[in-house]
């Protein structure tokens, strides 16, 4: 299997059906790239569930998971924030839960991580900033009749 990036409608589709995205390597440090990210995207109304094992606490007012299937709750997207070689698995527990889509933030690229999670049905995003592709899409934000 060969990756193609999804189009500005596939992802236009993706994150306006998104409402929970569980954010796998979340940091609880606010100077972290993906505490930032995980922030503005909670701020335009998507529920952040953060997934990091090394975390002492909550993370962004909620409940920090050391693994995607500790979450007791369905999860509409799968967002990391690891090194590449890592994603396979997390591929895998995103198949296992039922997420709908598996979004690999700018610099992360795992081929087998896609095939891995396209075969068990998600759609994948890799190296594309999810905040980014947000804001391209509704710059001035989302009403409230398209979150989720």
């Amino acid at each position: 299997m060969s990756y193609t990036h999804p189009s500005r409608d596939e992802i236009r589709t993706m994150l306006g059906e998104a409402r929970t995205v569980a954010v796998v390597g979340l940091s609880d440090k606010p100077e972290r790239t993906s505490y930032m990210v995980s922030e503005a995207m909670q701020q335009k109304g998507y529920r952040i569930i953060p997934v990091n094992p090394a975390a002492s606490g909550p993370i962004l007012g909620e409940t920090c998971y050391a693994s995607l299937e500790e979450i007791p709750e369905p999860i509409d997207i799968v967002n990391v924030f690891r090194r590449s070689e890592h994603c396979p698995e997390i591929a895998a527990a995103a198949v296992r839960i039922g997420a709908s889509v598996l979004w690999l933030q700018l610099g992360v690229y795992s081929e087998e991580a896609a095939e891995i999670a396209a075969s068990g049905g998600l759609q994948v995003v890799m190296d594309r900033c999810i905040k980014v592709e947000d804001s391209l899409l509704w710059p001035q934000g989302k009403s409230s009749s398209e979150l989720g």
